[in-house]
C-alpha cells in the first residue's frame, strides 16, 4: 500500500543580501561624510543597499514510498534533504508540486522539535501525543514504555529547557517512535545522542518497520547505518533526486561521485551550502601535500584557503577524516594547539597544518573541513566534501594493506623470554 507520493516537489527561498558598503569601518564612514559635507552622506553610507536572490532547495522531486519501507536519504550538506523532510512533515509548504500522505506522521528533525521548553518531560509526552491525534488513554498506555526507552525517569518532572541536548533527543525519539505513527521521519538529529543510544534507536526503527509495518524516512551521513537499516536508498544532489534504488547501489554511486582530493587542489567555494552557512567566512580550497599523493606512514601537509566576508574573532579551523561509513577516525583542530586568529572583513588567507606521520591505513576516507569563531559558532562546515585516497607508503608492510581502513599506531616493542 502506498503511503507517500510526491510529484514535482519544489521549494524556493528568497535570500536577502546586504552590500559590502553597509559594513564599512567607522573611519571610512566618517571620512566619506566629511568629504560630502554632511550627516546625510554618512547615513546613506551606513545603511547600504540590499538585494535578493532565489535559492531552490528542491526542484522537480518525485517519488513513491510503500508501507513498511525504510528509505535512507543521503547527500551532501545543502542537497535538500532536511527541506524535503520538512515538507513531508507539513512544517514547510512546497513552492511547487504536491504530496499525498496516508497515516499519522511523527517527525524528529531538530533537537527540541515539537517540545515546549517550559513544560516538563511528562507534560511534553502528553502534548506530543495530542498533536499526533491520540487520546489521553492511548498516551497513558504507552507512557511507561516511552519513559523506559528514553531513560530519563528522574527528570520527568523537570522543564525540558533544562535538559541536555542528548536528553532532549532521547525523549523526543522515544515519543516519536512509541506513539504508533504510521510514518516516522528522522533527520540526522540522532547524531547528538551517544553511540549506545544511537544503536538503540536504529534497533527501534528496524523493529517498527519490520514487525509493525510502519514506514521510516531516515536522513544520515552514516553510510553504515543506511546500509544496515534501510530497504531503499535515495540520493539527493543540488535539490534533485540523482538515484533511487537499493541502499548498496545508491551508496556506491554517491561515494563514487565525489572527487578525490589526491587529484590536487579542490575548489570548495562552488559546493552548495544551506542558507546562512559561509556568509561570514567561506572555505575556498583545500590542498593536501601540494597535490602529491597522500601516503601512509609519511608526513601530511594540509592547506586551507579562506575568505572573510565579515570580520570575525578567534577563528579556528578543523579537519576530520572519516571512514566511508561515516565513522570519524581522526581530527585535526587548530584550537587544540590554541591557534586562533582575529580577522578583518575582506581578509584572504591560507592556514596550513602538518602531521609528521600519517597513520591512517591505506584506503579511501571522507574529508570534513570546518571553521568556527571564538564563541564556538560555526562559520563554515563542509561534511564529506571530498574523498581522499591514502596510498601505501615506502614503509607500509604489505600485510596491513587491507580494505576498510582505520588507524594503526606504531609502538615501542620489548621482547623477553620466560
Amino acid at each position: 500500500m502506498q503511503v507517500i507520493k510526491a510529484e514535482g516537489l519544489g521549494k524556493r527561498y528568497t535570500i536577502r543580501h546586504q552590500s559590502r558598503e553597509a559594513y564599512a569601518t567607522l573611519r571610512d564612514t566618517v571620512a566619506a561624510a566629511l568629504k560630502k559635507g554632511g550627516s546625510e552622506a554618512a547615513s546613506s553610507r551606513s545603511h547600504g543597499d540590499t538585494y535578493s536572490s532565489e535559492f531552490w532547495a528542491l526542484r522537480d522531486v518525485s517519488f513513491e514510498v510503500e508501507k513498511g519501507d525504510v528509505v535512507g536519504v543521503v547527500g551532501r550538506n545543502g542537497a535538500g534533504k532536511s527541506t524535503l523532510l520538512k515538507i513531508l512533515s507539513r512544517i514547510t509548504e512546497p513552492t511547487a508540486g504536491t504530496v499525498r500522505l496516508r497515516g499519522r506522521i511523527a517527525s524528529l528533525l531538530e533537537v527540541g522539535t515539537g517540545f515546549h521548553p517550559e513544560l516538563t518531560g511528562r507534560e511534553n509526552i502528553f502534548l506530543n501525543g495530542a498533536i499526533l491525534g491520540m487520546s489521553h488513554a492511548e498516551i497513558r498506555s504507552k507512557f511507561d514504555e516511552i519513559v523506559a526507552f528514553a531513560e530519563v525517569e528522574q527528570f520527568l518532572d523537570t522543564p525540558v529547557k533544562r535538559y541536555s541536548s542528548g536528553m532532549y533527543v532521547r525523549l523526543a525519539f522515544a515519543v516519536a517512535a512509541n506513539l504508533e505513527p504510521e510514518i516516522l521521519i528522522v533527520d540526522e538529529v540522532l547524531a547528538v545522542g551517544d553511540a549506545q543510544f544511537q544503536r538503540k534507536c536504529l534497533g527501534k526503527m528496524r523493529e517498527v518497520s519490520r514487525q509493525e509495518g510502519r514506514t521510516v524516512l531516515f536522513v544520515s551521513h552514516s553510510m553504515a547505518s543506511v546500509r544496515a537499516l534501510c530497504s531503499r536508498g535515495m540520493w539527493l544532489d543540488a535539490g534533485r533526486i540523482r538515484l533511487s534504488g537499493s541502499p548498496s547501489d545508491v551508496i556506491a554511486a554517491y561515494l563514487d561521485s565525489s572527487v578525490s582530493v589526491s587529484e590536487g587542489t579542490i575548489a570548495l567555494e562552488e559546493i552548495r551550502r544551506p542558507p546562512g552557512q559561509g556568509d561570514r567566512l567561506i572555505i575556498q580550497r583545500v590542498t593536501l601535500n601540494d597535490g602529491a599523493p597522500v601516503l601512509h606512514g609519511e608526513p601530511l601537509r594540509l592547506a586551507i584557503e579562506y575568505h572573510l566576508r565579515h570580520a570575525s574573532k578567534a577563528v579556528a579551523f578543523g579537519v576530520g577524516f572519516s571512514s566511508l561509513e561515516g565513522v570519524r577516525l581522526m581530527s585535526i583542530d587548530s584550537d587544540l594547539s590554541e591557534e586562533r586568529r582575529d580577522f578583518e572583513q575582506g581578509h584572504y588567507g591560507i592556514v596550513e597544518a602538518q602531521i609528521q606521520t600519517l597513520n591512517l591505513q591505506p584506503g579511501r576516507y571522507a574529508l570534513d573541513v570546518a571553521a568556527r569563531s571564538g564563541d564556538n559558532g560555526g562559520l563554515d562546515y563542509l561534511q564529506s566534501c571530498v574523498w581522499i585516497d591514502v596510498l601505501p607508503g615506502p614503509r607500509t608492510p604489505a600485510v596491513i594493506i587491507r580494505e576498510g581502513g582505520g588507524v594503526r599506531e606504531p609502538a615501542a616493542w620489548e621482547w623477553r623470554s620466560r
